[in-house]
């Protein structure tokens, strides 16, 4: 499903389904930073006043415990967004019959 750390490959390995038309974007990107920025927070902040862990430990254990949570929960929220685009059979806005010509315009 994935080409990249977060990127979506161009169609799915096991039945073909391409993946450009969805629209999928960054959207979880910043929700999912916030909810990993306070969860990290609130462990360093135990970590320090509970165990007194010094700055450098718990730089050395919470800046790679982010990275992986954030790459992570990208992969998750993304793939939930395709799934339930693909569910809902949800896309991008076609209006069928809006066009007119200029003669069905001048009859108007």
């Amino acid at each position: 499903m994935f080409a990249g750390v977060a990127s979506f490959a161009p169609r799915c390995t096991a039945c073909g389904l391409d993946y450009a038309g969805f629209n999928v974007g960054d959207g979880p990107a910043a929700f999912l930073t916030m909810i990993v920025g306070a969860v990290i927070l609130l462990l360093a902040l135990w970590l320090h006043f509970t165990v007194g862990a010094p700055m450098w430990v718990i730089a050395l254990l919470l800046v790679p415990l982010t990275a992986a949570l954030v790459v992570w929960g990208l992969r998750v929220g993304k793939a939930a967004l395709l799934a339930a685009e693909f569910q809902r059979r949800a896309g991008e806005f076609q209006s069928q019959g809006a066009r007119t010509t200029a003669s069905e315009a001048n009859d108007l």
